[in-house]
C-alpha cells in the first residue's frame, strides 16, 4: 500500500460548525417494569441524585428500591405512553425539530440541535458523538431545567464534561445553567396561563407546582428554592395576580425525609376539605410535559383534589414546543453564542437588513 494512502491529512480542515444540546431529564424506553427498572437503576445511582454514602446507599438501592418500585412506577407510565412512545422524549424531540427550524432561519451560520437525556436514551454521550461526526468544535449545552439545582443541571455538567474529557480535542463550550427569570419564559408561561384561561375559564386559585428537593440539598446551598419562587412571584405579578389568587407548592418527593414545603398534594387535600371549586395547576420547572406532571398532577393529584372535595383541578400543559417557548429558547442560544469566535453576531434577518 502506497505511504500517502495511510498517512494523515494535516494540510485541510473540515468546515466547523455550531452544535447545540438539549438535555432533559430522560425517560425508560418502554412503560415494562425491565424497562423503567433499568432507568431507574441509572437513575438514582447518580450521587447527585441521591446524597449519602454509596455502599449504604447501593444496599438500599438493589436489595429494596430496585424489587419493588420499577412495578409501580411503571403503572404510571402505562397511564400516559402514547403509540410513538414517551412523552417526554416526544415533547424533547419536538422542542428540538421547532428550534432547529428556527435557528435556520435567523442564523447566519449552521446549527446542529442534538437532543439527549440525562438517564436512558438517547444518551448525552451518544449525542455529543453525534455533535463530533458533524466537527462541532463549540457546544452550546442547554439543560432543558429552567431553575437551577445541583441533582438536575449540575448532573447534566458533570456528564457532559466527562463525555468530553475522553476527547483528544476538547471542543470549546457554553453552558447555560439557568433561566428561571428570563423576560421571555415568563411571558411565555403567563402567556399559557392566559390561554388556557380563555378556553376553560379561569379557577378560583392558580398553583404553581414545582419538583421537590431534599431540605439537606437546600440546606448545602442549593438554590433551587429561591429560583422557583422567583419564577412563580414573577408570572404572578405579570398577570396582577392578588396574593391570595395564587400559591406554590413542591410534589414528587419520596422517602421519609424532610422535603420543601408546602407539599402540593398536602395543599390540594387542605383546599378540597375547605371547598375551594375549580383551580388551575401550572409546573413551570418542566420545560416538556412527563410521568410528574401528566400521571402524578393531572391524573394522581386531580383525584387527590376531588376525593377531598373540591370541585375541579385543570392542569395547564407545559410550554412544549409552543410558538412563544421555542421563540424564547432561540433567543436564549442565540444571546449566548453572540460574539463567540466563529459565531456569527448577527442573524438572517439583522443581514438582510443591511
Amino acid at each position: 500500500m502506497p505511504i500517502f494512502e495511510s498517512t494523515p491529512q494535516h494540510d485541510t480542515m473540515p468546515a466547523e460548525s455550531l452544535g447545540i444540546l438539549l438535555v432533559n431529564i430522560g425517560t425508560p424506553d418502554a412503560p415494562t417494569p425491565t424497562a423503567v427498572r433499568r432507568y431507574l437503576n441509572q437513575f438514582l445511582s447518580d450521587p447527585r441524585i441521591v446524597e449519602m454514602p454509596r455502599i449504604l446507599w447501593w444496599f438500599a438501592l438493589h436489595g429494596f428500591i430496585l424489587r419493588f418500585r420499577p412495578a409501580r412506577s411503571a403503572k404510571g407510565y402505562q397511564k400516559i405512553w402514547t403509540k410513538r412512545g414517551s412523552p417526554l422524549l416526544l415533547h424533547s424531540l419536538e422542542i428540538g425539530r421547532a428550534l432547529q427550524s428556527t435557528l435556520t432561519a435567523r442564523l447566519t451560520e449552521t446549527a446542529h440541535i442534538e437532543i439527549a437525556m440525562s438517564y436512558g436514551n438517547p444518551s448525552i454521550e451518544a449525542a455529543l458523538t453525534k455533535l463530533h461526526a458533524g466537527n462541532t468544535t463549540r457546544i452550546v449545552v442547554l439543560p432543558l431545567y429552567p431553575q437551577y439545582s445541583g441533582s438536575t443541571t449540575g448532573s447534566v455538567f458533570d456528564a457532559v464534561t466527562m463525555a468530553l474529557a475522553k476527547r483528544r480535542w476538547v471542543p470549546e463550550f457554553r453552558f447555560i445553567n439557568h433561566y428561571f427569570d428570563s423576560a421571555g419564559y415568563i411571558a411565555a408561561l403567563a402567556q399559557s396561563i392566559r390561554d388556557h384561561w380563555q378556553k376553560q375559564g379561569r379557577g378560583e386559585r392558580l398553583l404553581f407546582s414545582f419538583h421537590g428537593l431534599p431540605m439537606q440539598m437546600v440546606n448545602a446551598g442549593d438554590p433551587y428554592y429561591q429560583q422557583c419562587h422567583e419564577t412563580a412571584t414573577q408570572v404572578a405579578a405579570f398577570l396582577r395576580l392578588d396574593d391570595d389568587e395564587w400559591s406554590m407548592g413542591f410534589q414528587s418527593r419520596v422517602g421519609r425525609g424532610e422535603w420543601l414545603q408546602p407539599y402540593t398534594d398536602e395543599m390540594l387535600g387542605e383546599w378540597g376539605r375547605s371547598g375551594v371549586g375549580a383551580i388551575d395547576v401550572l409546573c413551570p420547572g418542566f420545560a416538556a410535559d412527563c410521568l410528574e406532571t401528566l400521571e402524578e398532577i393531572a391524573i394522581r393529584y386531580a383525584a387527590v383534589y376531588t376525593e377531598a372535595g373540591g370541585r375541579e383541578l385543570r392542569y395547564i400543559p407545559a410550554l412544549n414546543a409552543r410558538d412563544d417557548h421555542i421563540s424564547f429558547l432561540a433567543d436564549l442560544i442565540e444571546t449566548n453564542v453572540a460574539g463567540w469566535k466563529g459565531s456569527s453576531a448577527t442573524t438572517n434577518e439583522t443581514a438582510a437588513k443591511d
